[in-house]
């Protein structure tokens, strides 16, 4: 297992993969900045220019998408469908909590414990037992259908789940958004396991947070598939004048390693470079 900085929500920038709820005011971290100061269309074509670039170069294949909550900001590079390996755990949990909500009941006792395994240990049993819950492949893509998602195949091994850089960042925003088929108590249940996980998968998003961010949430993804590595992190990472979402998709990388570098510096690029000031 790799082993990166401990991640709590309040906490500022910290060390970008792995197949793997203490909550502060809440309503403080996910409420748009007062003085929101939205990138300038400049800085966003150089940074779209600078990620097409880390893009082409990556050892192996690459997705990066990000989105600002609060300029509203967009960018994506790289359109491949990848493997979700454990990232899809955070679908799993929103389409259970959908169905929760649509039931107009709550979770047992037993369900919020399998989930916090599931998100803070990305705990693969409490996974499969979750995903038989919910209806497996069929209740999986009903709940994204709900969700916003277009370009995920849920498959009944759940870690083999394809997805995109794109439809990781509408799962976010599903999961962040007042306009979520979500309720805020299960939007906050979500963003406190993702805002948990354990000291050694707090890596990834969590590596383009600055020194004063306010919170981080994060959940990682990898998996050797024929001597290679699936390397996949997606992620919150809230500041004084952005709330961002990220999405970093990669594969066929020699090492895990060289894997987690690489998600790493594409997350860190794609934001230094949006939060240059106007020049």
């Amino acid at each position: 297992m790799p082993r990166r900085g401990a991640l709590r929500l309040g906490l500022g920038a910290l060390g970008v993969l792995g197949f793997g709820a203490s909550s502060v005011a809440f309503a403080q971290l996910v409420a748009p900045a007062t003085h929101p100061a939205p990138a300038p269309h400049d800085d966003v074509t150089e940074a779209q220019s600078h990620l097409d670039g880390l893009v082409d170069a990556a050892g192996g294949r690459m997705s990066v998408a990000a989105f600002d909550r609060v300029s509203q900001v967009r960018l994506a590079s790289g359109s491949q469908r990848f493997a979700t390996a454990s990232i899809v755990k955070i679908d799993i949990l929103a389409a259970l909590l959908l169905q929760r909500t649509q039931q107009h009941t709550s979770l047992t006792s037993g369900e919020r414990k399998l989930a916090t395994s599931m998100v803070t240990v990305s705990d693969n049993d409490a996974a499969s037992s979750l995903f038989q819950t919910v209806g497996g492949v069929q209740g999986l893509r009903a709940a994204n259908a709900t969700l916003g998602l277009r370009e995920t195949t849920p498959a009944a091994a759940w870690g083999e789940t394809t997805t995109t850089a794109a439809d990781q960042i509408r799962l976010l925003q599903a999961i962040t958004g007042e306009q979520s088929p979500l309720p805020a108590s299960a939007r906050r249940f979500v963003l406190d396991l993702m805002g948990n996980v354990v000291d050694d998968q707090a890596w990834g998003v969590t590596a383009a947070a600055a020194p004063q961010a306010s919170g981080v949430w994060v959940k990682n993804g990898w998996l050797l598939v024929d001597g290679h590595w699936l390397v996949n992190s997606i992620g919150r990472v809230a500041e004084r004048s952005h709330d961002w979402l990220v999405a970093v998709l990669s594969d066929h990388h020699p090492s895990l390693d060289k894997g987690i570098a690489v998600v790493e510096n594409a997350a860190r690029l794609t934001l230094a470079d949006l939060r240059k000031p106007t020049g």
